[in-house]
């Protein structure tokens, strides 16, 4: 580990959010409850299928005591955290398969896809916000600001369909969609890339004009500062200017995006797998929500609040390591 770094405070932090997120997931977990027994939605006719239509009473009613539904709210949610804390996360009745095994098989693509498409969002959006900065008030500035703005108003599927349009079908450069090519059963890297780069991409434009404005207000705001000025009126070269001090000082305010971006990179991959069938928790989470899968949306519900919860912590650790005057605090 690198020596000089508040690894104790860190650890703290750490420590106490993990605390706080406790009482958090109980709540949440207790909602999806909660709402999908007050659901219309019938969760033993969407298990039954075709057959529910036909089948008698005494069968639906013995199919409801086999999943569980029959019980109380609190006995249901209960049963299910009791369960969730020894590692049994239940069974999925609408992929009939027990969720842990569920998650395991979806999650690491959707997370692949999410990892991928933040990282170049962040790339793309700080060399963007940093040209735009630059020359504020410019042409490309306005340009930049401009599809910045008309990006962030557009809907991720909107998005998703257009790229599809262009990049696999007029142009067939990319697939639209999958995993692997159509009639290949191994999955290699090779394969796995040129699949992503649509999805990705698509997610990556959804979340870069907020990397962009921020980055461009931060960055512009950072040259207007007397300590650049100074690094200016020492005869420093523009370039180390810009990106030694200006961007240093301007990338702080972007940290607490990581966070707060963490929610919408969900959603939004969410939709970008329905438009690119790509296998991961997007079928899942929309099964589990039509067919009041308790288990299941129990499951997707804590994993995404998980998410939210470590990427505000990873934002605030990131702006303490930046700004020592912040500490670890909170």
């Amino acid at each position: 580990m690198p020596r000089g770094l508040p690894w104790g405070a860190m650890a703290r932090m750490a420590g106490r959010r993990a605390l706080f997120a406790v009482p958090v997931l109980l709540a949440v977990t207790f909602g999806v409850f909660a709402i999908a027994a007050a659901s219309p939605f019938d969760p033993v006719r969407a298990y039954a299928g075709t057959a529910g239509l036909t089948a008698s009473q005494e069968n639906l009613d013995q199919l409801r005591v086999n999943l569980g539904v029959d019980q109380p709210l609190v006995s249901r949610w209960w049963h299910w955290l009791t369960a969730a804390l020894t590692g049994d996360f239940g069974h999925s009745a609408v992929l009939r398969q027990p969720v842990t095994e569920a998650l395991t098989e979806r999650v690491g693509w959707s997370a692949l896809l999410a990892a991928t498409a933040f990282a170049a969002a962040v790339v793309v959006g700080t060399a963007l916000g940093v040209l735009a900065a630059k020359r504020r008030g410019g042409f490309l500035d306005r340009a930049i600001t401009s599809l910045a703005y008309t990006l962030e108003a557009a809907p991720p599927f909107w998005i998703g369909l257009l790229a599809v349009w262009l990049f696999a079908l007029k142009l067939g450069v990319l697939p639209a969609g999958g995993l692997t090519d159509t009639g290949t059963d191994a999955v290699t890297a090779g394969q796995v890339l040129r699949h992503l780069a649509l999805p990705a991409g698509v997610l990556a434009v959804t979340q870069l004009p907020w990397f962009v404005l921020y980055v461009r207000q931060g960055v512009g705001d950072a040259l207007d500062e007397d300590p650049v000025r100074g690094a200016r009126a020492r005869g420093l070269a523009p370039r180390t200017v810009l990106l030694g001090h200006a961007l240093r000082s301007g990338m702080l305010p972007v940290l607490t995006l990581i966070g707060s971006r963490v929610p919408e990179l969900i959603t939004g991959a969410l939709l970008v797998e329905t438009v690119f069938t790509w296998p991961g928790i997007a079928a899942a989470t929309v099964q589990a929500a039509t067919a009041v899968d308790f288990a299941l949306l129990a499951a997707l519900t804590a994993l995404a609040t998980v998410a939210v919860l470590a990427g505000n912590l990873l934002a605030d650790l990131l702006y303490g390591l930046a700004d020592p005057r912040v500490g670890f605090d909170g």
